[in-house]
């Protein structure tokens, strides 16, 4: 079988076809499995936080398939597999009627049900449950279930963090969070780390963008006054601005300063909250996505260093690199805010109504509803969408090796 037919096959089916595998392939899924085992183990020690957001996405991948297999037993399908993992078999058992297992590349999960479509070929006394002989309601509950149980990921992650650490709130105060100390004038003239700035030259600042604006009303070289307070005492001091250190010519006068501080809400405000905070997700990750399909942007980012963050693709590397540098700012808290996150894009992303992703399958139920007829189910042709489906895998295919190039040679964290 080649590539092309063992694709069509799997799509077809919804997940693994093959025949009981050789030695020589169960030999190398057993070492692949260990060395992705080892490289796990090995992340653990190079950087603890970015440890512990892959095992969050590994989580979050079981869940996912948790939330297909717990709906299609409960709507009366009959789920055959459960795999974490693609790739040769590293383990597997089987309880029932099903086989549970891992297998060597944790580049995702899958669950298959019989009967996903009109080329998947079921027994005759099981086609009562395939899960396409069940109606319209249950395939879309089924099909849905992935992204619905990232959604109660990201829902519980946000309440969960907002009800015990605290959300990032605005503070209406401008405190000094760092500072050059080594040639910034503020620094040299006493300012430290922690100080509330108060006033630059009597024009009142509380947050960063107010500090900014005070300080681009100068020129380098203007002394101007700044108030600040220290545990609870107020001061006063004259600072001379210099030139910023990019050369552009800006004051600079060698201070970030933070407006946002973390607070905790209690249970109802904390679910508005992530409410809230799941629909911006979604609104920015439709964006996200559409800026990550299009082509023309990995070009851009391939050749132009400078080209906006905004607009690269990135891989689970990247998005790792980046837990990792939160770990270490925000602890534990930050890593389940960005894992809240990152399940919110991850829902929206695999609702996409095309295949291999679940929104193809939802596309197709719905399609197969509009068309059908009391007593006439209408069946999509799969093989009319297998060549789009190859085009859409062959697409992914160059955003994986384009952000994973990007992710090594230019990280992110």
């Amino acid at each position: 079988m080649n590539w092309y037919q063992k694709f069509r096959s799997e799509m077809a089916a919804g997940g693994a076809v093959e025949s009981p595998e050789s030695p020589e392939v169960a030999a190398s899924g057993r070492l692949t499995g260990f060395v992705m085992l080892a490289l796990l183990v090995w992340l653990a020690f190079i950087n603890i936080w970015t440890f512990v957001f892959v095992v969050g996405l590994l989580i979050s991948v079981f869940l996912h398939e948790v939330g297909h297999f717990s709906t299609a037993r409960w709507t009366g399908m009959k789920a055959t597999q459960f795999f974490m993992g693609f790739g040769p078999r590293v383990w597997s058992r089987t309880r029932g009627e099903v086989e549970y297992g891992v297998r060597a590349l944790p580049l995702g999960a899958f669950v298959r049900i019989i009967g996903m479509n009109n080329l998947d070929e079921v027994e005759p006394e099981e086609e009562s449950r395939a899960y396409r002989s069940k109606s319209y309601p249950r395939r879309l509950l089924v099909i849905t279930a992935g992204s619905l149980m990232h959604m109660l990921i990201a829902f519980t992650l946000f309440f969960g963090v907002y009800t015990t650490a605290g959300r990032e709130q605005a503070t209406g105060i401008a405190t000094v969070q760092s500072m050059d100390n080594v040639s910034g004038p503020a620094f040299a003239a006493g300012i430290r780390p922690d100080d509330v700035l108060i006033a630059i030259d009597n024009e009142l600042v509380t947050n960063y963008d107010s500090v900014v604006k005070a300080i681009r009303q100068h020129e380098a070289g203007d002394t101007v006054s700044v108030t600040y307070a220290r545990d609870g005492v107020q001061s006063s001091v004259a600072v001379e601005l210099t030139s910023h250190p990019s050369g552009d010519g800006r004051p600079y006068l060698g201070v970030y300063a933070n407006d946002w501080a973390w607070e905790k809400l209690n249970p109802i405000d904390a679910a508005v909250r992530s409410v809230g905070d799941i629909g911006r997700t979604i609104t920015g990750s439709v964006t996200g996505v559409v800026t990550a399909l299009n082509p023309l942007n990995s070009l851009e980012q391939l050749t132009n260093e400078n080209a906006p963050l905004e607009s690269r693709p990135t891989t689970v590397v990247g998005v790792s690199q980046v837990g990792g540098v939160i770990g270490e700012s925000d602890g534990f808290k930050g890593i389940l805010l960005l894992l809240a996150s990152v399940n919110v894009f991850v829902g929206v992303f695999n609702m996409l109504p095309l295949l291999p992703f679940d929104g193809g399958h939802a596309a197709i139920a719905t399609y197969e509803r509009i068309r059908s007829r009391k007593g006439n189910p209408y069946r999509a042709d799969i093989n009319k969408m297998v060549p789009v489906a190859t085009t859409v895998v062959g697409l992914l295919a160059i955003l994986l090796v384009t952000g994973l190039y990007l992710d090594i040679t230019r990280p992110l964290g």
